[in-house]
């Protein structure tokens, strides 16, 4: 990360405004789980396949309405995903093929309808707050089997008021039907504007209902302000449209609200895949820490996701990566819960860092085997250092802005990243250097930096008279 990229998120966490107290549960749990489930699982290639391979629509429909996912067991994934350390879970109830997972008046395109004669969205949510944690629904606007969608309000007004009456409809039955529902992810706004969409009116409907609901941030293009804060390319801006960004791929701090990065426990894709290619389990906790080490007063939380089997198990690829993961929060997760953000000095070099009151946390990406380790640029009186993986106080000694940790073990004492605790005296503070980082910031402190040394190319820095 660059140093203005390090200078602007501290200044947005210095300007941001207090979280209602209805939402702040979402800055303290900062890890969910993300759940993309549906018939597509049957083909084992994403959950795009229909649009990605532009299958037989009909085929499609009657393969769906055949599936059956028989070992669905939504206390069984609550368990999972409460050992795993999560605190909230997001279900895809439906996505851009159409198909719902719930019990709707709208369709018999469902799984109480079809195979399953199942509501899964209802056996979700009672086993996910049954087992204390936070519920989250994801809908799709885009529906990829009606044409009105992709025509429009220009070309088919009727077609487009049908289909507009039907998603609020829908959307309606999810915040009503369910109990509370802490979290709603709406997704698929592509080609349409809020206005088409009337998704404003849309969330205060939702909001009336579920006064505490956090909507994320899709909800179509905004023609007065020209933003559009959909998929991928980032957060958006408009602090209308959404109470949290959801950059998805990519970890990117927003400043005007509360954020969450939504990221694949494969290389690619969210549903199901046969062959997918699985991240190693310190790759996917390293990106939880970015998240809370970037997070501060306005979140940074990761929505880690799963692609659950056709028949409705969850891979045991990312049952053994979760719950190794679980493992480490078990012993480390007052480094990542609550946290306020981090990155107070530079420490790339070794790892991440993230701040919770008087405390900083280490946590060592890189275990270098050194019995000292030398952080720079903390100004504030060091209390106490522990080795939290452990345990173990540790000695140091503290030389202006330079702390001196003692006494570390020459083996890796986790598997994972271990951490270490420094307790202050007061809020964890830095100096010039910590605050402005490689690339950036005042020259002027570079060049005096270089002028300990001398001033010359040479190698003690000092001038050389030219031989007469």
């Amino acid at each position: 990360m660059s140093g203005e990229q390090v200078k602007e998120d501290m200044k947005m966490t210095i300007q941001a405004p207090a979280i209602r107290e209805g939402w702040k549960w979402f800055t303290e749990s900062r890890y969910g789980l993300f759940i993309h489930f549906g018939p597509y699982a049957r083909y084992g290639r994403g959950e795009q396949v229909l649009f990605r391979e532009h299958l037989d629509q009909s085929e499609y429909a009657r393969e769906a309405c055949e599936w059956n996912p028989v070992f669905f067991d939504a206390e069984l994934w609550a368990y999972t995903a409460r050992k795993a350390g999560m605190k909230y879970a997001c279900l895809t109830t439906r996505h851009h093929d159409g198909y719902c997972l719930w019990d709707t008046a709208t369709t018999d395109y469902s799984s109480a309808k079809q195979a399953p004669g199942r509501d899964l969205v209802r056996e979700f949510t009672d086993a996910f707050r049954a087992g204390g944690l936070r519920v989250g629904l994801y809908y799709s606007w885009i529906d990829w089997r009606i044409p009105a969608y992709f025509d429009g309000p220009e070309k088919d007004p009727q077609g487009w008021e049908d289909m507009k009456r039907y998603l609020h409809a829908q959307v309606e039955e999810l915040v009503t039907k369910y109990g509370r529902i802490d979290h709603f992810f709406f997704d698929g706004v592509w080609p349409r504007t809020a206005e088409d969409l009337d998704s404003i009116k849309l969330v205060e409907r939702m909001k009336s209902i579920q006064p505490d609901i956090l909507v994320n941030n899709r909800l179509g293009l905004s023609e007065e302000e020209k933003l559009h804060a959909d998929g991928g390319g980032g957060s958006g801006d408009s602090e209308v449209l959404g109470d949290f960004g959801s950059p998805e791929h990519v970890i990117v701090p927003d400043g005007k609200r509360l954020w969450e990065s939504s990221q694949v426990t494969t290389w690619r894709l969210w549903g199901y895949t046969n062959g997918e290619r699985w991240r190693p389990a310190d790759v996917l906790l390293d990106m939880l820490c970015e998240c809370a080490e970037k997070g501060g007063t306005y979140g940074g939380n990761l929505l880690l996701n799963v692609g659950p089997q056709p028949d409705g198990q969850l891979p045991p690829e990312f049952v053994e990566r979760a719950l190794k993961i679980g493992q480490w929060l078990e012993v480390h997760g007052e480094a990542i819960y609550g946290s306020d953000g981090g990155n107070l000095t530079e420490f790339i070099t070794y790892g991440r860092q993230t701040m919770k009151g008087n405390y900083l946390y280490l946590i060592i990406r890189f275990w270098d085997g050194s019995p000292v380790l030398r952080l720079a640029d903390l100004v504030t009186p060091v209390v106490r250092v522990t080795l939290l993986t452990t345990g173990q106080e540790l000695t140091f000694r503290q030389d202006g802005d330079v702390l001196w940790i003692e006494g570390l073990p020459r083996e890796r004492p986790t598997e994972l990243f271990p951490v270490i605790r420094i307790e202050c005296e007061s809020r964890p503070e830095t100096n010039q250097w910590g605050s402005e980082r490689l690339w950036t910031g005042d020259p002027s402190r570079i060049a005096d930096w270089a002028r300990s040394r001398g001033t010359t190319v040479y190698a003690d820095g000092q001038p050389r008279h030219a031989k007469k």
